[in-house]
């Protein structure tokens, strides 16, 4: 079971960025796809306090709403990768 939660959209390409970071790391992740409509993405809104993705979540560590892509990346490096 993961507490990583991702909140993305298709054809984002700082999404896919830490999507391919999840992969290379062998992670598994809850996606939540949010809408094309910053208007209507209440749910990453009230996680992040912003609209933008991707949005990372990863409850074991603490991380309620974690925005930009590089910061994510990162974060699970650090905290994922190798060396941790």
């Amino acid at each position: 079971m993961t507490n990583l939660e991702l909140y993305e959209l298709p054809g984002c390409p700082y999404c896919a960025k830490v999507k391919s970071k999840l992969a290379d790391l062998d992670l598994e992740y809850v996606s939540h796809e949010v809408p094309r409509s910053h208007a209507e993405r209440t749910e990453v809104e009230e996680v992040s306090g912003q609209t933008g993705v991707p949005v990372l979540v990863d409850k074991e560590h603490g991380v309620d709403g974690m925005p930009e892509s590089d910061d994510i990346v990162a974060y699970l490096e650090k905290t994922y990768g190798a060396e941790a």
